[in-house]
Formats: C-alpha cells, structure tokens, sequence
C-alpha cells in the first residue's frame, strides 16, 4: 500500500519528538477493514510493517525502551499488544519475518482459554497459551503484564489492586522463566495511585491509552501510546507518526497546514 503525497511529504519530519509506542489487539484475516474498531486486516498490518521498516525505524520491545539511559534518536517505534489474542500469532510471524520485535501485554487469568471480562465485539475464541508466549518470547518478542482478570484498577481496592499486578506478573515468570517488567493499563483507567501500585509490585514501565509521544510525560508509569484503528491506512499511520495524534483526518491535516501559513 503506497503513502499518498501530502503523508509522505509530512512524514518526512517525523521522528524528531522521540520514540513512538503503536497499541493493536487484533490481526485478522478478513477483507477489508475488521468490524471492531481496535481490529486491524493482516494486509494493512503487514503494509504497515513494511513502512516502518523501509522508513528505517528500529523496534525495541518496550523494557529495552524504559532502560535505555537516554532516548535513542534515530526513528524509533514500539509496537505493543494488548490482551493477547490467539490471533496474534500472525502479527508475531509477520514481525519476525522482518526483524522486528514488539511487545504483548497479556491477561494471565484467561491464559489458554476464552476471555472472562465483558464481550464488546473482541475477537472470538481463545487468548495465547503458554507454550505459544514461550515460543514467541524465544523469537525475540516481549511478554508483559495486562493484570489477572482485565481490570479496572482505579476501581480496585489497595488489596485487589496488588493481587491483580503481582499475580499476573508472578503467573507468566513462572511460565516464561524470565523477569517480567513491563506493564499496561486495561481499558487505559489508571491514576497515580494505580502508578504507585504498578511500582511497587516490580514494573519498570507501564503503557496508557493517552495519545502523544511516548515519553512526553517523563515518566516511565504514564508512557502514552497511538493506536491503530480498523480504518487506518499506511497513510494515516504515516501522519500519526508525524504528528503524534489521533487526530490526522484530512480536515484537521488542512487546518494545521493553514495554521502553518498564517504563522
């Protein structure tokens, strides 16, 4: 899928605001754009992929990005799953077969089976199992945290905020035989008391759903993330790089590009 001009022409700038972490869920193998809005086609995510790899941006998984010293600053993109569908397993060869490497943020209580938290359009069928988080982990992957149960921790109590972080993380490091670091917010809810709790069980980083550049915040706890919908195409992943945003539809590219000439 090519990058039409005025993206391309745009993207040319990105990069000089640091690393970018990208959030998927699910890859399928429908024709056309997937019908649940975080779902994107294995055609555009393999398109996508491609583009990042010929623009020259490394991927690092997200604990190689928290324990850098200082940010790179060449082109640098994490790319992130949450909930660890099996479906994933596509997304993962499609990255290995490039050299890239991403990181999963998995539900440790679902493990094998059938998500337990509420359906609102997911896909259907199981979540990775333990051999397979294995398998993708010896591909270079990243396996990471997204609590026991799906939680809404801001909604927990101390108690059972600590159980839904230290279980999940104690469940795969059993399962991996590797520490584990790295974590995400379920539905992106959290607050500073949630970030207090994901430091004090052991994590060294922890994803939201907040848009912007990923350590715009200067705080390993509140990384912020861009998400790729079902609709977007290269192009619009292409101006998202550049600007950092969610909001890259074609009026918006207008009004800033007439916000440019008036300054």
């Amino acid at each position: 899928m090519k990058v039409d001009p005025i993206s391309s022409a745009l993207h040319r700038r990105a990069g000089s605001h640091g690393p970018v972490v990208l959030m998927y869920h699910s890859v399928e193998t429908t024709v056309g754009a997937p019908a649940w809005p975080w779902a994107v086609s294995k055609r555009r995510f393999g398109a996508q992929l491609d583009f990042l790899k010929d623009e020259g941006y490394a991927t690092p998984t997200m604990a190689e990005l928290a324990a850098y010293a200082h940010p790179p600053s060449g082109r640098t993109a994490v790319i992130t799953f949450d909930d660890g569908y099996l479906n994933n397993l596509a997304a993962c060869e499609a990255l290995h077969a490039r050299g890239m490497r991403a990181t999963w943020f998995v539900v440790t209580g679902s493990l094998g089976r059938e998500p337990t938290w509420p359906d609102d359009g997911r896909p259907a069928g199981r979540l990775l199992n333990a051999r397979e988080l294995r398998e993708m982990q010896a591909a270079g992957m990243e396996v990471g945290s997204h609590t026991v149960n799906h939680a809404r921790l801001p909604t927990l109590d101390d108690e059972a905020m600590e159980r839904e972080l230290c279980d999940s993380r104690s469940a795969l490091e059993d399962v991996l035989g590797a520490a584990v670091s790295s974590f995400a917010y379920p539905y992106g809810a959290w607050d500073a008391r949630c970030a207090s709790a994901v430091r004090n069980a052991g994590y060294a980083v922890a994803c939201t759903t907040r848009t912007g550049w990923a350590l715009r915040d200067g705080n390993p706890y509140s990384v912020r993330r861009l998400t790729v919908f079902n609709h977007d195409s290269t192009s619009s992943l292409a101006r998202k790089l550049y600007f950092g945003s969610h909001d890259v539809a074609w009026p918006e590219v207008a009004r800033y590009a007439l916000r440019r000439l008036r300054a």
